[in-house]
């Protein structure tokens, strides 16, 4: 049992498909299964919801936060009394031809409670695999973003974020996030050279727990995730793995918040990086970024 001064939290594994009932029944046994586990929130994949056959496929059934798909999810999250993190919603943009890649945060109550658009962009030539242009259908975002929750102050990212750590020190050390969620799609190229050490210095360098939801498997006959859910804690150590990186299913962690005051106790990093972005705040707020507690 999770002692007092910890809460249980769950990250989930999946491959998803274009069939949003298929996926959504999928994400339904899997909240089922972190309630039964103790849980108070699960963390979802980006692209939980629908993964197309064909780049930009997502644009025909891109909806507003307030449409039927996230409607219904935010009634599993009601019924079943747990908070969700969803990540990598595909949120209708300004015109037909834009998305967003939208991190949502739904409480216990079925309450959207934070938001935050994926701010860079998947535009990469993936060495030995295929080139991406996640710009070419969808907008980037401009707000970084955190918010109170059961297992602690989230701070929000997605996926290809994890290769920026500068948003990652401005959660700690501007918003003082306890946990960082990184729901993810990555590839299998990227993900079997870098996923798990860059989670791990996200975490290490922020002292954070990190929670890592990954899209697992071939998804399609041209696409396929790398896996690998992880929940990592504030000293870089992994707590949470399911047994195969691309089997669907949940792993569980305690968030333990004497652990985050004892490393950051012992540590203090935020003592030496506070005048840094005290000068920095000029320049973030110059580059058209936003700080934005939900």
């Amino acid at each position: 049992m999770a002692a007092s001064n910890s809460v249980r939290v769950a990250a989930a594994q999946m491959t998803s498909i274009n069939d949003i009932a298929s996926n959504f029944s999928t994400c339904s046994r899997l909240v089922k299964e972190a309630v039964s586990a103790g849980a108070k929130m699960l963390c979802l994949p980006e692209n939980f919801s629908y993964v197309g056959g064909r780049t930009g496929d997502s644009l025909f059934i891109a909806e507003p936060l307030d449409g039927p798909i996230m409607q219904k999810y935010c009634s599993l999250a009601r019924e079943s009394g747990i908070w969700l993190s969803l990540g990598g919603f595909q949120e209708k943009g300004h015109d037909d031809a834009h998305l967003r890649n939208t991190h949502v945060i739904i409480d216990d109550a079925g309450n959207i409670r934070c938001t935050y658009s994926k701010i860079h962009l998947f535009d990469v030539d993936v060495p030995g695999g295929a080139v991406y242009k996640e710009s070419s259908f969808t907008e980037p975002g401009k707000d970084i973003a955190a918010v109170d929750s059961p297992i602690g102050c989230l701070g929000l990212t997605v996926c290809y974020d994890l290769r920026f750590p500068e948003l990652y020190q401005q959660l700690r050390f501007h918003h003082n996030a306890q946990v960082i969620l990184v729901p993810a799609a990555f590839t299998t190229v990227t993900g079997q050279a870098h996923w798990e050490i860059l989670l791990r210095a996200r975490a290490i360098e922020t002292q954070c727990y990190v929670i890592a939801s990954a899209q697992a498997g071939k998804h399609n006959e041209k696409r396929e995730s790398y896996g690998e859910t992880l929940i990592i804690d504030p000293w870089g150590t992994v707590v949470g793995r399911l047994p195969d990186r691309v089997s669907t299913g949940i792993t569980i962690a305690d968030i333990d918040f004497s652990l985050i005051d004892s490393v950051r106790a012992k540590m203090p990093i935020a003592k030496v990086n506070s005048y840094i972005f005290l000068k920095d705040l000029k320049n973030i707020a110059m580059s058209g970024s936003l700080f934005r507690l939900c």
